[in-house]
């Protein structure tokens, strides 16, 4: 029985056949780009409370600034995937534009 997300085409399998169309990827950039400002958004949040906390040598929420800061940088580092789907779309939207 053939699992309904996977296609077979010259009896190669392939898991995620959208991802071979750029139209597809072109079509997500905008949402790519609103998770990844959204997670730097947050990390942003995260580095404040993290330095306010530090300053009057306090927890915020049960959690010492090493915990926001460690918070901070999952964040940031949680955009990057969505930034390079962005990039990618921006650039196969450009190489479209060419022809």
């Amino acid at each position: 029985m053939q699992n309904k997300y996977n296609v077979i085409k010259g009896g190669e399998e392939k898991a995620m056949p959208h991802w071979n169309e750029p139209k597809w990827i072109i079509g997500r950039g905008r949402m790519w780009a609103a998770w990844g400002g959204a997670c730097w958004i947050f990390g942003i949040i995260f580095a404040i409370i993290g330095i306010i906390s530090a300053a009057i040598n306090t927890t915020f929420i049960s959690l010492t600034p090493d915990h926001w800061f460690l918070l901070s940088i999952a964040a940031f580092v949680a955009s990057i995937p969505e930034y390079i789907g962005w990039a990618v779309a921006v650039y196969l939207n450009s190489k479209e534009a060419e022809k």
